[in-house]
């Protein structure tokens, strides 16, 4: 069994966990015991109450954070003529609209963390979907990625703004990063509490009991803390 270091073992001593935390008690704690030596990532992870093996159970989505993660998007954008030139003029990081780009791909590059398509660009992405597939990077309409040529801008500006995607693994959770540990309080609650709201609102019609199960806030590398998660549904955007 691997030995965990000294810092992380001091971590693990302020939490308590027996206890489940009100959310800005958590995420002060998050803080606190972020251990590595850059500026980690705070994750939320979330035990859904939904069967997953039912498509109609699966949860799956966009939210918007309002402070953003913390973390440069890279964009790559899917389309050919106008819609390639409004990608450019966008920001967007790639713009395969010539095979040479698209072969890259295909060969196993992707230097980017979100991909996105205009619809008659869908049969070139398909052929990518062994390379994009396994990394959760195929566009697709349900998480607002699959865009008509006139909103490629638009959601080029959402990605980099800090749109994050969400999908049920295999075990119904949740995994999704709500900033980074350098944040204000007030910017990871403002966080946390709008992707609370958008998966309390995504509950699927189906499910069946308890929906929201568990609540767990973390750190890269650090301590998984509880989270109440009774007062995490009452949570707030704060003005």
């Amino acid at each position: 069994m691997a030995k965990h270091g000294k810092k992380y073992r001091e971590a693990v001593a302020k939490v308590d966990r027996t206890r489940k935390y009100e959310p800005v008690e958590a995420i002060n704690l998050a803080k606190e015991t972020s251990i590595t030596n850059f500026d980690s990532t705070v994750e939320l992870h979330i035990r859904l109450g939904v069967d997953v093996r039912h498509a109609d159970q699966q949860v799956r989505g966009v939210v918007a954070l309002p402070h953003g993660t913390g973390k440069e998007m890279r964009v790559a954008v899917f389309a050919q003529g106008e819609g390639a030139s409004l990608a450019r003029d966008a920001g967007a990081d790639i713009v395969a609209d010539d095979e040479e780009t698209v072969n890259k791909i295909q060969d196993g590059w992707t230097d980017f963390d979100v991909a996105i398509a205009t619809p008659d660009m869908m049969g070139t992405v398909g052929r990518l979907g062994r390379v994009l597939g396994p990394r959760g990077l195929m566009p697709n309409p349900k998480t607002g990625t699959v865009v008509a040529e006139e909103d490629i801008p638009r959601a080029i500006q959402e990605i980099k703004a800090g749109r994050v995607e969400f999908r049920t693994d295999k075990t119904a959770n949740l995994h999704i990063p709500i900033g980074k540990a350098s944040f204000e309080t007030k910017q990871l609650y403002d966080n946390m509490a709008t992707v609370v709201e958008t998966i309390r609102k995504a509950r699927p019609p189906a499910a069946k009991g308890a929906y929201m199960r568990r609540i767990t806030l973390t750190t890269t590398m650090g301590p998984g803390i509880k989270v109440d998660p009774v007062q995490a549904q009452g949570m707030e955007v704060r003005e």
